[in-house]
């Protein structure tokens, strides 16, 4: 299983076979669409010349990172940003995990581990690590005891909230929907309606 969103075969087929991929895809999952931030990975790849690896990401040149980010097209809207974060990720995989993303998730003892490894990481607030948690859960059978609790209301077999969920054609518009949803909620609340 893998993600199937609408974006270059090429980048999909990156982000099923190399875990740090699909991490730094979810670190760019915010304020760009979702197939910006997981085609991105595939982009930094080409720009690089070959694959992702934490150890060359975490001792690159700050402003030479940047540049790469910025490049156009951007590979994110604040390219200075998330060039700093997928950085200072690298840095951490590289200190706890040997630098191999896969090791951050290969063996915990049960979801609530596995959720407080993703919240650890820089730029994991508690929504994004459950929506990487049951993105691994639900689309790479990464299912330690009590994954679906551990991730929330997004651990739900039949949701269409995230990245997590998405599928098909249909399961990405179902999502959209839900995601504008809650962004009209969110702006109701606080125009106090």
């Amino acid at each position: 299983m893998t993600l199937a969103l609408p974006i270059d075969p090429e980048a999909n087929r990156l982000l099923a076979r190399d875990p740090l991929a699909l991490l730094v895809g979810m670190v760019l999952d915010q304020q760009v669409s979702m197939e910006k931030a997981f085609s991105s990975p595939y982009v930094l790849a080409q720009r690089l010349g070959h694959d992702l690896d934490a150890r060359e990401l975490a001792d690159f040149d700050p402003e030479a990172l940047v540049a790469i980010f910025a490049e156009p097209p951007a590979l994110h809207r604040f390219p200075k940003a998330m060039a700093a974060r997928v950085q200072e990720v690298c840095r951490v995989l590289v200190e706890r995990y040997d630098g191999e993303a896969a090791r951050l998730w290969a063996d915990p003892d049960d979801g609530r581990e596995l959720l407080g490894r993703l919240t650890a990481l820089p730029g994991f607030g508690r929504q994004k690590a459950q929506i990487f948690l049951a993105l691994l859960g639900k689309r790479f059978r990464v299912q330690p005891p009590g994954w679906r609790e551990a991730a929330g209301h997004y651990g739900d077999p039949e949701a269409h909230r995230s990245v997590a969920d998405v599928t098909d054609a249909e399961s990405l518009r179902l999502v959209r929907e839900y995601k504008q949803q809650m962004k009209a909620a969110a702006k109701a609340s606080t125009r106090g309606d």
